[in-house]
């Protein structure tokens, strides 16, 4: 099968971008990495009047740390947030989810702006978003706007992202005193289809956990935070032991207010297990 036919567009400027989405009466699809977008255009799942190709743009591109924030332009490839040294010392953990994408040759291709916009339910790079607390920065015509990374995805593919906007850029804040990790299980190995994941953020001390923010992605349409799970770890030991800890992340990522695959139930058992395994994994690495 190929893709419905389509004007194509590669403008070089942001402007130049805005402008092509302006199309009374057609649809509009962005093209960044393309590694998700060729499929869904090939298998006819998405049928664009116009294809404004991003690639071509300046500026859309880079990694700027600051003393509080890290700056990461919509268009950076992941394999450059995976091997970007300042990044890995920084936010070590966003460098360790994007090395985490699928294989080395998408990675160069995919883009943090993409991944972000297409809104897979199990995808790493927006439950890390939503842990760190990340802002994600919108351009238009009409100007411009911030919308946090609690509120970006609304659905499975589904974004508040309005036809003439793109993203520029995202912004995280600098982690302070919690430390992350992600994790997950995907169905090939570390390369297949991701099941389920976690992104943990630790505040301890004396080995004992001071403040905690939980993240599980796979379970439903979108990441979610789990702020009961959280309460119930601190003034834990980080080294455990945790009875229950993965029936609490089953019953929280499972209620009747987030909507799921019909499996979610065992993906969100997996996201307790892979809990357990990163709070015991943090407690070996302070154990040392």
């Amino acid at each position: 099968m190929s893709a419905v036919a389509f004007d194509y567009t590669a403008p070089t400027t942001l402007d130049g971008a805005l402008g092509a989405l302006d199309v009374p009466g057609g649809t509009v699809a962005l093209l960044a990495g393309g590694q998700s977008l060729v499929p869904l255009l090939t298998s006819r799942q998405v049928r664009p009047d116009v294809v404004v190709d991003l690639n071509g743009v300046a500026g859309l591109a880079g990694i700027g740390i600051g003393a509080d924030r890290v700056r990461i332009g919509a268009m950076t490839r992941l394999r450059e947030v995976e091997r970007h040294r300042g990044l890995a010392a920084a936010l070590p953990v966003l460098a360790s989810a994007a090395a985490a994408v699928a294989y080395p040759h998408i990675r160069v291709r995919s883009t943090l702006g993409g991944s972000l916009c297409h809104a897979a339910p199990a995808a790493e790079l927006p439950a890390v978003a939503l842990a760190l607390g990340a802002e994600v920065v919108l351009r238009s015509a009409r100007g411009v706007r911030s919308v946090p990374a609690a509120r970006f995805a609304t659905g499975a593919g589904t974004t508040v992202r309005a036809p003439d906007e793109v993203v520029t850029e995202i912004v995280f804040p600098r982690t302070g005193p919690f430390t992350y990790e992600f994790s997950e299980l995907c169905t090939r190995g570390s390369t297949g289809y991701p099941v389920a994941g976690v992104c943990l953020g630790l505040r301890a001390d004396g080995g004992l956990v001071r403040a905690a923010r939980v993240v599980v992605a796979g379970c439903g349409p979108v990441p979610v935070r789990l702020p009961g799970v959280e309460a119930a770890l601190v003034g834990r030991a980080v080294a455990g032991p945790h009875p229950g800890l993965v029936a609490s992340v089953v019953a929280e990522a499972t209620g009747p207010w987030c909507p799921g695959p019909e499996d979610r139930e065992y993906r969100a058992e997996v996201a307790g297990v892979l809990l357990v395994r990163a709070l015991a994994a943090r407690a070996g690495r302070e154990a040392r």
